[in-house]
């Protein structure tokens, strides 16, 4: 079994930083693209950053600049630094990847958690 778990969040004001991280553990023969999403109330799920297994970068527009995305291979474990935060980057964020588990490759979802900016 696959587990994908962020932590990170919280409440930071307008301006400050956060750092999420997203440990991948189980069977765990290969990890490919990973990435991270959020989803405001009332608001669809969207894509935030990516990285392939390359280490190629993929960003929304909305926080070029603002954030990275980066990986350790060797923890198994994908990063999401936040600067300059806004109070509209406030929403649960979700890490997701392409884990090959030695019966095939599959995509994963982490539970989410909560980043709130104040202003």
């Amino acid at each position: 079994q696959v587990q994908l778990v962020e932590s990170g969040g919280g409440l930071v004001q307008a301006g400050g930083s956060l750092r999420l991280s997203c440990a991948v553990s189980g069977r765990i023969f290969s990890i490919n693209a990973m990435g991270w999403y959020r989803q405001a109330p009332g608001k669809l799920r969207e894509s935030v950053a990516r990285i392939t297994g390359g280490g190629s970068t993929v960003y929304a527009d909305s926080v070029k600049g603002r954030f990275t995305i980066s990986r350790d291979n060797a923890k198994n474990t994908v990063y999401l630094q936040m600067n300059s935060l806004k109070p509209e980057d406030t929403a649960v964020y979700y890490c997701n990847g392409d884990v090959y588990t030695g019966s095939g490759w599959r995509n994963y979802w982490g539970q989410g958690t909560q980043v709130t900016v104040s202003s």
